[in-house]
C-alpha cells in the first residue's frame, strides 16, 4: 500500500497518561491512533505518561492501525527525552507539535530511525505563514495535521459553525500538503454533544480536500470513517470512468465520454486513486 492511498479517515488522540484508554484503543475502528504526551497530559504526569506510552507501543496489539506518538514541543523541558524515547519505539510516526519552521522539522527528522515518519502540527499563525517550508523541509515528513484549537486561541478567533475564521489556514495547509505529496488532516471538533455539527464539519473537511479528521472521542470514529470513505456512488462512477478509458485505449480512441462528459487523464487518475483508497480500506477491515 503506497503512502498516498493509506487510509487516514479517522485519527484519534488518546491521552498517554490514561492506561485504560490506551488499552481500549486496540479495539477501536480508527485508522490512526495518536498516543498523546502533549496537551492531554498534565506537567506532573509527563514522565510517567512517556514510560507508559513506550511500554504500550512495545506491547503491540494495534493490528493494522497506524500508531503515532505526539511528543512535547521543542520549547518544552520534556521534548528531548520524548523524542529519544519515541524514536527508539515501534511507533509508525512521531507527531511534532507547534512546528513553525524548516529547522525544527529537519532537526526532529534527523533523530528518527529509518522507517519512522514525521508528522507536523500546523497550529500557530507562524506555522501557517511557513507551512510550505515545513512541508518541504524533510522527505521524512508524511503528514500535516491542522491544530485549529490552538490556532483559534492565537488568532482570538471564534469557533463558528462554518469555520470562517480558519478558511485561509485550512486552505494553505492543504495547498502545501498537496504540493509536496503529503497527507492533510483536518482539526478536531470539540462539541461532543453535537453529532450533527460534527458530521457537517467532516463533510466540510472532505469538501476542502482533507484526507481525514483528527478526533477527541471514540464516538467520532465511525462518522469520520463513513464521511471520508468513498461512497457507493463514488465507487460506481470511478469504476465506469476507468473501464471506459481502458476500453477506449484498447480500441485506439483518443476521446472518452462518460454520461455525456468528456473524460480526461486527470479524471482517470482521480478515479483510480479513489478505487485504490476503497481497496485499501477493505483490506484494512479484513485485518482488524
Amino acid at each position: 500500500m503506497t503512502d498516498s492511498i493509506k487510509p487516514r479517515r479517522s485519527v484519534l488522540y488518546m491521552p498517554g497518561s490514561n492506561a485504560r484508554a490506551l488499552e481500549k484503543a486496540r479495539s477501536l475502528p480508527a485508522d490512526v491512533l495518536i498516543l498523546d504526551l502533549e496537551d492531554a497530559v498534565a506537567p506532573d504526569a509527563k514522565v510517567a505518561a512517556r514510560e507508559q506510552v513506550i511500554a504500550t507501543v512495545a506491547k503491540g496489539g494495534y493490528g493494522p492501525r497506524e500508531v503515532v506518538i505526539r511528543i512535547n514541543g521543542t520549547a518544552t523541558p520534556w521534548h528531548a527525552d520524548d523524542l529519544a524515547a519515541a524514536a527508539a519505539s515501534a511507533a509508525d510516526a512521531i507527531l511534532l507539535p507547534k512546528a513553525e519552521g524548516a529547522g525544527q522539522v529537519r532537526t526532529t527528522a534527523a533523530a528518527l530511525p529509518e522507517g519512522m515518519d514525521l508528522w507536523c502540527m500546523i497550529e500557530t499563525p507562524l506555522a501557517i505563514l511557513h507551512v510550505e517550508e515545513i512541508a518541504a523541509a524533510s522527505p521524512r515528513t508524511r503528514c500535516l495535521v491542522m491544530g485549529t484549537s490552538d490556532l483559534a486561541t492565537d488568532l482570538n478567533a471564534l469557533h463558528t459553525p462554518h469555520r470562517e475564521p480558519f478558511t485561509t489556514a485550512l486552505s494553505m495547509c492543504l495547498l502545501a500538503a498537496r504540493a509536496y505529496g503529503l497527507t492533510a488532516l483536518d482539526g478536531v471538533y470539540l462539541d461532543l454533544k453535537n453529532d450533527e455539527g460534527f458530521e457537517a464539519a467532516c463533510h466540510q473537511g472532505r469538501q476542502f480536500g482533507f484526507d481525514g479528521k483528527t478526533l477527541i472521542h471514540p464516538r467520532q470514529v465511525n462518522p469520520a470513517n463513513r464521511v471520508f470513505a468513498p461512497s457507493d456512488d463514488d465507487i460506481a462512477e470511478a469504476d465506469v470512468i476507468v473501464t471506459a478509458f481502458e476500453r477506449a485505449q484498447a480500441e485506439g480512441k483518443g476521446v472518452v465520454v462518460v454520461n455525456g462528459q468528456l473524460v480526461e487523464n486527470l479524471h482517470v487518475a482521480a478515479a483510480r486513486r479513489l478505487l485504490a483508497l476503497e481497496d485499501a480500506i477493505s483490506a484494512r477491515l479484513r485485518e482488524v
